[in-house]
């Protein structure tokens, strides 16, 4: 069973799987801004990703700095990602379903009146 730390890993890796196939180009402190990880984080999981043959450097020939990279997926690294969207999927849905269940159960024992103010809050943006 996959603990709650492999689970945090494989979104992280999910995520940036998928920034990177639409966005090459993405440096590893915009990757780390956007996941919300380190730089050293991002540049651990990135080396790691290319060691698996699941992302290969090209080098960015738009860019004016030549020392910039684009990270490719491999198809190894397109298959990769369309499995962690599987299970990312399913975990996703399966949280969606509980979380949906016990607002349910919340809002049994609220009157109409208390769950459309919170409604009116949640639309105000508080």
């Amino acid at each position: 069973m996959a603990t709650q730390r492999d689970k945090l890993r494989e979104d992280v890796k999910f995520r940036i799987l998928r920034l990177l196939q639409d966005n090459p180009e993405m440096t590893q402190r915009e990757l780390a801004k956007e996941v919300g990880v380190s730089t050293g984080g991002i540049h651990y999981v990135l080396n790691a990703l290319v060691e698996k043959g699941m992302l290969k450097l090209s080098n960015f020939t738009a860019a004016e700095d030549k020392r910039r990279y684009a990270y490719v997926l491999t198809p190894k690294g397109i298959a990769e990602k369309a499995e962690l969207t599987r299970r990312f999927m399913i975990r996703k849905m399966a949280e969606y379903e509980a979380l949906k269940a016990e607002i349910d159960e919340v809002r049994g024992g609220l009157s109409e009146q208390e769950f459309a103010e919170i409604r009116a809050e949640l639309k105000a943006g508080n």
